[in-house]
């Protein structure tokens, strides 16, 4: 469920303020769907190579007719392709290859092309191409195979290795030969790629990892034998047809890991000792920069107790380094980074409330705490040890703002290296000073520029109003409120571009809401609610209690009582928007999609006197259904809190429901099954109640395809428009 608010990304865009709105456009679905001059500009697959001097970027060619390379040199400023889709061919007169990602090798000397990403999880795959760009020369490795995926040059540039057919392999670039690792991945045996839980819930993509010497890849080897198993119907024939999935859900057997380390030259592998205990996770393995020595993560099935374990990658005997523990859950993150000449590790904590980077010698022994405060690290971006600075991304400024950081290792001189308020992302190297930095806005537009040693170059990318002077377009406020119990929560709020303080106008709560999450950012605008608020809405949202960015106490309290804060804290909403006197109580709303979909029918069910609609896509409505790695972080076992899940679900409430609902789902959801709307439907008639819903045949948990967005936001338009 981590990717449950991303779902509408399609939608979100940094849109501008229009100061006159007087006979300006509206939007229709069809404009925020499918008008590209409303998408924005941006940079793609930007890759550094040349020790961090130099940055590429996929761009479309009109002499080739094709995607191409760019490279850009920062230090002259120069830009020039450096190979296009015809590039790639393999003989003449065929097209232009299709790559969807490429990779540089280490020595920058050539580039790796895939032509296929999994939609799911966009994973690169399918054909594999080797272009060496000195020579200009390409090679295609094993065309046509497209059960091959997340393939990696090795340090020393001379090999790659991927997964087929859940085994790993190794292609060596300099004899032309394939060699195979292991052997015994069948379906149910998994090496060096994962099951669904595993890639949804800890966000892993490859299952694997080289060796700093290019002479050992460690990797998962996960046995499903004993995950149960789930049909998901695919009405794509007479008689059907069946999508097959290993899928846990709450109490379920997990699959059984091993991590493993495999000699290439050799074949031999070393399984690491992982103790007795085998209903563990293993989140993160990393080779520390020391070839002989494996990192590894430990999480117990709680998930409140993460390890950090040194392997012997000989012997297979592992060490505990250090251990983090949480009377809740303990985060998984992708803040650990190895020192190169010193024997220290940065590691990113939670322990004092909020998480923070800590520099850790590789004993275990805590060296400094880089960063401290009521404010949180968002993302480790880079470590320069030559000037012993740590760069990172944190909320130091305010809880809806993320800005760019650098710290020095002793903890001094912590300085924020973006300017204007906004929500920064940024591309950096570990070994260099130059970094790219992506700028978005609320209600400014958004732009990506090139830094030098904290100068900056040049704007790479700047977003302009034009596309938007035609329109209507009011700005995001950004407020707060207190709850009856005292708590300050952070809300948005948008306002019909016309609007009028002396009128009285509906609201349309948008929440997601989920443990950890954060929709109140300075990030940027859904044309979705802009279109809303031009109908004469006014868009409210809110972070409730259980949302990130605020600490462990904030986030923790939902602990074994999920939807409980939730529905209070859109209740305390609610009664703020009681209090201004520019809106109908009468008419309050609430929509959301996933975790947002499950709180807002949850809401409507625990809040009928508040709520008049609820629109509830992709909702989860018991926790019984729903995969266990994220269910039990949030709500323990079934066996070990039965109250709270009986509590936590929808199907309690139902009943109670007063409010016109619009069910959506998917039939082919492989997140949220299908399933949590087809029991909420029949405790709904057990009721006698009365609702609107719309299923999508064969259509995932993103519900898209064709003209499938359009249906779904023309469907909910028009609810909302007849209820609300």
């Amino acid at each position: 469920m981590r990717r449950f608010n991303k779902i509408i990304t399609v939608l979100f865009l940094t849109i501008f303020v229009s100061t006159t709105f007087a006979q300006k456009k509206h939007f229709t679905v069809e404009d925020i769907l499918t008008n590209p001059k409303f998408f924005g500009k941006s940079l793609s697959g930007v890759k550094w190579f040349d020790n961090g001097n130099k940055f590429s970027f996929q761009k479309f060619d009109t002499v080739s007719v094709s995607m191409a390379i760019y490279g850009h040199d920062v230090l002259t400023g120069e830009e020039k392709i450096i190979v296009t889709g015809k590039d790639l061919q393999t003989e003449e007169n065929m097209p232009p290859v299709r790559f969807r990602y490429y990779q540089w090798s280490p020595d920058s000397k050539k580039i790796l092309f895939t032509t296929y990403l999994l939609p799911r999880y966009a994973k690169p795959g399918g054909d594999f191409y080797i272009y060496y760009v000195d020579e200009k020369k390409v090679v295609s490795i094993k065309e046509g195979i497209h059960k091959q995926w997340v393939p990696q040059f090795s340090p020393d540039s001379k090999k790659i290795a991927f997964v087929r057919d859940d085994n790993i392999f190794v292609y060596d670039l300099e004899t032309n030969t394939e060699t195979q690792l292991t052997s015994d991945g069948n379906g149910l045996i998994l090496n060096g790629h994962f099951d669904w839980v595993y890639q949804e819930e800890l966000s892993v993509k490859q299952g694997w990892r080289w060796s700093s010497d290019s002479k050992k890849i460690a990797f998962w080897r996960l046995d499903q034998s004993n995950e149960p198993e789930i049909r998901i119907a695919k009405w794509d024939s007479l008689y059907f047809n069946f999508l097959d999935l290993r899928y846990p859900k709450a109490g379920a057997p997990n699959a059984i890991v091993k991590i493993g380390v495999i000699n290439i030259s050799t074949k031999n592998t070393t399984w690491m000792d992982l103790g007795d205990n085998q209903d563990i996770y293993i989140p993160r393995i990393d080779f520390t920069n020391n070839p002989n020595t494996l990192a590894v993560q430990r999480l117990n099935r709680l998930q409140n107790h993460l390890e950090l374990l040194f392997y012997d990658v000989n012997s297979g005997k592992g060490k505990l380094i250090l251990e983090e523990k949480s009377n809740a859950w303990v985060d998984v993150h992708d803040d650990l980074k190895f020192l190169k000449k010193t024997k220290n590790f940065v590691w990113s904590s939670e322990r004092d409330g909020y998480l923070h980077l800590y520099l850790f010698n590789n004993n275990g022994s805590l060296k400094q705490k880089l960063t401290s405060g009521n404010w949180e690290v968002k993302r480790l971006v880079a470590v320069d040890e030559e000037n012993q600075k740590v760069y990172f991304t944190a909320n130091k400024r305010n809880t809806i703002n993320l800005d760019f950081y650098s710290v020095n290792f002793d903890g001094s001189n912590l300085t924020r290296l973006s300017a204007e308020p906004g929500y920064y992302s940024v591309s950096m190297t570990d070994n260099s000073v130059n970094y790219i930095l992506t700028y978005r806005s609320a209600n400014n537009p958004s732009k990506i520029m090139l830094f030098s040693n904290g100068i900056k170059k040049k704007d790479l990318v700047v977003n302009d109003l034009s596309a938007f002077k035609e329109y209507a377009v009011p700005k995001k406020e950004f407020l707060k409120f207190k709850t009856s119990d005292g708590v300050e929560l952070n809300a948005f709020m948008i306002k019909p571009p016309d609007f009028n303080p002396e009128k009285k106008y509906p609201v349309l709560v948008y929440n997601y809401s989920g443990p950890g999450s954060q929709i109140v950012t300075d990030a940027r605008k859904n044309l979705w609610h802009v279109l809303l608020a031009q109908k004469g809405y006014i868009i409210f949202a809110l972070d409730n209690r259980g949302t990130g960015g605020r600490g462990t106490e904030f986030k923790h309290v939902v602990y074994k009582n999920l939807g409980h804060w939730e529905v209070n804290d859109l209740v305390e909403g609610a009664k703020y928007l009681h209090t201004l006197p520019y809106v109908d109580s009468s008419r309050i709303g609430i929509w959301g999609w996933s975790y947002g979909g499950y709180t807002s029918a949850l809401t409507l069910a625990k809040a009928p006197e508040f709520f008049k609609m609820a629109i509830s896509v992709a909702p989860v409505t018991d926790w019984k259904f729903y995969d266990d790695i994220y269910t039990e972080r949030y709500m323990s076992l079934p066996k070990l809190n039965p109250e709270g899940y009986k509590n936590s679900s929808v199907l309690t409430y139902a009943g109670n429901i007063k409010g016109k609902l619009l069910l959506i789902h998917g039939t082919a959801d492989d997140n949220v099954h299908f399933q949590n709307s087809v029991e909420l439907v029949n405790e709904l008639i057990a009721n006698n109640i009365q609702f609107s819903t719309m299923y999508y045949p064969e259509r995932n948990h993103s519900i898209y395809g064709g003209n499938t967005r359009i249906h779904l936001y023309t469907l909910m338009l028009n609810f909302i428009l007849e209820n609300l």
